[in-house]
């Protein structure tokens, strides 16, 4: 049986995609929803969704998610004018009082984490009978956004007071919910607050989802969960947890190089074969998104069979050992990561975390979406852009 052509599957010329799932993105959302009890689920898709491409998410969550979260006021207008209806939340709020007209107007909710945002809003010159629901984000250790504790009670004043506001709900960011540190000193700072408090109230990320119920609360806000990896590799893998991966990072094979003991692979000539090898070097480096730092030994699978990188990374190509696997040569697919080699395996020989390497996923790499999807959530065209 002959071997594939290079450009079978995959959608261009050069040989190199990332399949994503919609059938494992639902698996891990029905998953996470099971591990949150009882609350509702901000799916989080910041950073183009983890990677994974912030539409294409929204289409995979649109019958599902109790609603998105992100940053971006242009992802969210996006978002509605593709027909997502759920709730959306700009997890950094808003940047200028400029901004709020169009979130008043697409019906979207905002954090609200500085003592200028507030000011923000009691100039802002909204229509009559425009509602913005608010999250007031309490800083009780993280000391990146929010407002300390003490402050509290005078925000809320100052949200309550607004004429302009819709629901108000409470929230906090843990620092360490993946780390042995825990939650228990935050939420000590932060529970006296929710007790008080008569909205809905938000903590979890998802680590902390994961790790500590008590933090669950009326919403959780899952990111790396959905996309099937763990936020606590150090306490349990995401096969451990239930999830499947949603991304198959893919390339093959272009080139087979002969190896004798002693001869060198790459750039620095870092790896130097130990017996007779035989070499694959494969369409794939660090300008796709690989990370530059993997080293020689990180795993990966090519035609399904585990197999090892050797040498150094470079812009465009990497190596990998086809020795012991005799079918294997020009144009067998190397899984990067995905169903046989999992994304906290590559990150942690690469020294980085998972969330970085889906991120880090290069525009110029092509997606392949495989399983169902909402058809009627459709991108449009062209992408809105706002002027502030």
């Amino acid at each position: 049986m002959s071997r594939p052509s290079f450009t079978d599957s995959f959608p261009l010329f050069r040989p190199i995609h990332a399949r994503i799932d919609f059938d494992a993105l639902r698996h891990n959302y029905l998953r996470t929803r099971e591990l949150a009890g009882g609350a509702r689920m901000w799916a989080v898709i910041k950073a183009n969704a983890y990677g994974h491409g912030i539409m294409r998410i929204a289409r995979g969550l649109s019958t599902l998610a109790d609603g998105f979260a992100l940053l971006d006021l242009e992802d969210a207008v996006r978002l509605r004018e593709a027909g997502i209806s759920q709730p959306i939340l700009l997890l950094e709020g808003f940047f200028s009082a400029r901004d709020l007209p169009e979130i008043a107007a697409r019906k979207l909710s905002t954090v609200v984490h500085t003592a200028e945002q507030l000011d923000w809003l009691e100039s802002a010159q909204l229509p009559a009978g425009a509602r913005i629901p608010l999250f007031l984000k309490v800083n009780t250790g993280m000391n990146r956004l929010g407002i300390s504790p003490a402050q509290v009670p005078a925000a809320l004043a100052r949200l309550r007071a607004w004429p302009h506001a819709g629901p108000i709900g409470l929230m906090t960011h843990f620092a360490d919910a993946d780390g042995e540190r825990g939650v228990d000193a935050q939420l000590a700072r932060f529970a006296p607050l929710a007790a008080q408090f008569d909205g809905p109230v938000s903590m979890a990320n998802s680590a902390a989802l994961l790790r500590f119920p008590q933090t669950h609360a009326d919403w959780v806000r899952p990111g790396i969960l959905l996309y099937g990896a763990s936020p606590a590799t150090a306490y349990m893998t995401a096969a451990d947890i239930g999830l499947k991966p949603v991304m198959r990072f893919e390339a093959r094979v272009i080139a087979v190089q002969q190896l004798q003991p002693g001869d060198r692979v790459g750039y620095g000539g870092l790896f130097a074969a130990e017996r007779s090898m035989r070499i694959g070097t494969v369409a794939c480096g660090y300008a796709d998104g690989y990370p530059r730092h993997a080293p020689s030994g990180t795993p990966v699978a090519v035609d399904g069979v585990r197999s090892r990188l050797v040498g150094r990374v470079s812009m465009d190509m990497i190596a990998v050992d086809l020795t012991d696997i005799p079918q294997a040569g020009l144009g067998s697919v190397v899984e990067l990561w995905g169903e046989h080699v999992s994304l906290d395996e590559v990150a942690q020989r690469a020294g980085t975390v998972n969330y970085e390497l889906v991120c880090a996923l290069a525009l110029r790499v092509p997606a392949v979406e495989v399983g169902v999807a909402d058809l009627s959530v459709t991108e449009p065209q062209p992408a809105v852009a706002l002027a502030r």
